[in-house]
């Protein structure tokens, strides 16, 4: 058993797919706990808190843009920071900045992708947005925090998968074909860890100009009919 849990460590380590208390940041914030800490926290970085109606949000600079951002909660947990353009563009701009963004995630290690998002110069974006209800979105991952992977917790979870099938004394000289289950036990649990820390962003429309909004989700603390 130890023999095979060592290899799949390995493997999910070599990955980067497990950590434990690994959630979503932004600008290093871990994206959870109550609103009035993050909202502090948020002003430490320098953004300013601002009021219109009964609408609160924080403004400052992301990214070289001026931005509005907004703290959404679940059960008065944390559980999105979304990041808004706080000036509207042009149909050729937008399509610029979103590109750039594309660009700017992909080639930052922190991210990893699992598709494609650049959007073609021919593409007709006012066009698709409005009569056949296109959204122009990009999706990525935050990779997960090595040094908070947690080998024991990692171990136990593995181990319950596999005891659901085999005897404790058939691991301790797994044949081939388990160590091929085992591996695919492993890369399940790995790709469920990475898909709790979602950033991504859209291309809004107000009024004929248009804006992009990032969205930096856990999906730990994310509704899930729970209140249902």
């Amino acid at each position: 058993m130890k023999k095979l849990l060592f290899s799949l460590l390995a493997t999910l380590l070599t990955l980067s797919l497990y950590a434990q208390n690994d959630v979503t940041t932004f600008l290093g914030i871990p994206v959870d706990g109550f609103k009035s800490e993050m909202r502090q926290k948020l002003i430490a970085k320098g953004f300013t808190p601002k009021k219109v109606g009964n609408n609160e949000y924080l403004e400052g600079e992301f990214n070289g843009m001026d931005v509005h951002i907004f703290i959404a909660t679940n059960n008065n947990k944390v559980y999105r920071i979304m990041v808004c353009d706080a000036n509207t563009q042009d149909e050729a701009n937008i399509k610029i900045r979103f590109n750039k963004l594309v660009n700017q995630f992909e080639n930052n290690k922190r991210y990893t992708a699992l598709d494609q998002y650049t959007i073609s110069d021919t593409e007709d974006i006012s066009y698709e947005m409005l009569v056949h209800k296109k959204n122009f979105d990009a999706l990525f991952y935050q990779n997960p925090d090595m040094e908070k992977v947690d080998t024991l917790a990692l171990q136990n979870k593995i181990r319950e998968q596999l005891l659901k099938k085999y005897k404790p004394e058939q691991l301790e000289n797994p044949t081939e074909e388990m160590n091929q289950e085992a591996q695919a036990i492993a890369m399940s649990i790995g790709m469920d860890m990475i898909f709790k820390k979602p950033v991504w962003f859209r291309i809004c429309e107000h009024y004929g100009k248009y804006f992009i909004t990032i969205f930096y989700d856990n999906e730990y603390d994310h509704a899930n009919g729970e209140d249902l």
